[in-house]
């Protein structure tokens, strides 16, 4: 068995499940481990260029607009590793490549591989992504124990919560900075788990832009930034689009310096270990009195405006 994964959310679950010995090929955007050992075979044509949150909007809006996709296959890559299977996904195509674009690079390939399109819309969805992946591999079995140490940690945020009797935190969480964007899919189940409830996503459906002036009459009070595609230090980087905004000073989250900025793979990356990661922080981000990030994800997230003068790390 020899296969590919077109998204990297399916190569950390791969990962995960101590199956990479099936990988081969993968994309520029997957995790480190993966890119130090497996062969590049999706590319993109932005890869290794720099562009404001503005620019990246508007040049993924044309794209998508005409009909054209950012991404490209090496077919000659492909072809050499013949595999047997690839997992490619139909939630985003601004996000990464999808199905169609897969089934145009492989339509040459003397042995036609397996494409498993994955496409969550919730976190259970995510969940059942590994079990697919897994028996796609012939390894359902692999799935069960990793996923069953993630229901873990979410039952122990629960059990707490409960415990503690603690009342949802009115939140939101920023997929983009400019324009802004709400959170979708998966990630308002995250929020719900972590004590917190977000009245501006879009449960299980795409984020859509969201208006500053209906973000200041919902006055959350705890903000969430995670831009796709963004680490923490990008994303400091084009604060100052927020910050200058008019009434900002005036949202709760600011005044009671509840604004936190976090990597984008605890949320618009959905693999299960890392979306689990991503409870984990949003607990601590909403509860701080019951739950504290854990020390591994520490990089991962930071506060702003936590001496008053910088944007420090948690």
């Amino acid at each position: 068995m020899t296969a590919c994964s077109f998204l990297p959310a399916a190569t950390q679950m791969i990962y995960d499940m101590q199956l990479q010995h099936l990988l081969q090929g993968i994309t520029f955007e997957c995790p480190p481990q993966a890119l130090a050992e497996k062969r590049k075979v999706v590319r993109c044509v932005l890869e290794g260029r720099q562009y404001s949150s503005i620019e990246i909007d508007r040049i993924f809006s044309a794209s998508k607009a005409q009909g054209k996709s950012l991404y490209y296959v090496d077919e000659a890559a492909l072809a050499e590793i013949a595999p047997d299977v690839i997992f490619t996904q139909d939630v985003c195509e601004v996000c990464q490549i999808d199905t169609a674009c897969t089934a145009a690079a492989v339509a040459n390939l003397n042995k036609q591989p397996n494409l498993v399109a994955l496409t969550p819309n919730n976190l259970q969805d995510v969940f059942q992504t590994a079990i697919t992946i897994a028996s796609a591999l012939g390894a359902e079995e692999a799935a069960y124990p990793y996923l069953a140490k993630l229901q873990q940690r979410i039952d122990n945020i629960i059990d707490t919560l409960r415990a503690h009797r603690a009342a949802p935190k009115r939140v939101m969480i920023m997929e983009w900075i400019e324009p802004v964007y709400n959170c979708g899919h998966w990630i308002p189940f995250q929020v719900a788990y972590a004590g917190g409830i977000d009245m501006l996503s879009n449960p299980a459906g795409d984020s859509i832009v969201t208006p500053w002036e209906k973000i200041l009459r919902y006055d959350p009070e705890v903000l969430v930034i995670a831009p796709c595609g963004f680490d923490v230090k990008r994303s400091s980087e084009e604060l100052h689009l927020l910050t200058q905004k008019p009434g900002w000073e005036n949202l709760t989250a600011v005044k009671e310096q509840a604004v936190h900025i976090a990597d984008y793979d605890l949320f618009t990356q959905p693999s299960a270990g890392t979306l689990v990661d991503g409870i984990e922080i949003l607990a601590a981000c909403f509860h701080p009195q019951f739950f504290s990030v854990p020390g591994q994800l520490r990089h991962k997230t930071a506060s702003l405006f936590q001496t008053g003068k910088a944007y420090v790390q948690a």
